[in-house]
């Protein structure tokens, strides 16, 4: 791992430098001050999209779907569940792809829910369907580069 890394604040969207050893320890933003993690996926926009996609040095796991999707509304708590465990080392984050369609049809979703698991520019693995937490789990630490 890095001697530091880039995190983007999900709620202000400034790109934060964190020594590595310190990801552990709760970072807040350098800008607001406010946490880097949650422990609750981050609703992301086209714009946010591209800032965690494009600038942060970690992991992103984001789960395209929509409001009318029951098994997306069964998988939601399952999916935050997970964000408490794969936390700090990755980021999940939520793509409404009612409200943001572009970026739905830029990746090619065609039924949701879909995790999709994306690091360093790169999709790195694609999982359609509804998961458990466990499941989510293992399938993310399954696909992540050693």
């Amino acid at each position: 791992m890095p001697e530091a890394l880039h995190l983007v604040c999900p709620h202000c969207q400034s790109v934060n430098r964190i020594p590595s050893m310190r990801l552990g320890e709760g970072p807040k933003c350098g800008k607001c001050h406010r946490p880097l993690f949650t422990g609750e996926p981050v609703d992301l926009t086209q714009a946010g999209f591209q800032k965690q996609f494009e600038r942060s040095d970690i992991p992103l796991l984001v789960d395209f779907w929509a409001p009318w999707c029951g098994p997306c509304k069964m998988m939601a708590p399952q999916f935050t569940q997970a964000a408490r465990q794969l936390e700090p080392q990755l980021r999940l984050a939520k793509v409404n792809t009612e409200v943001e369609q572009s970026l739905a049809a830029h990746f090619g979703i065609r039924s949701i829910p879909t995790l999709a698991l994306f690091a360093r520019g790169r999709e790195l693995a694609r999982q359609p369907g509804a998961m458990g937490a466990a499941d989510i789990v293992r399938w993310v630490k399954h696909h992540l580069p050693r």
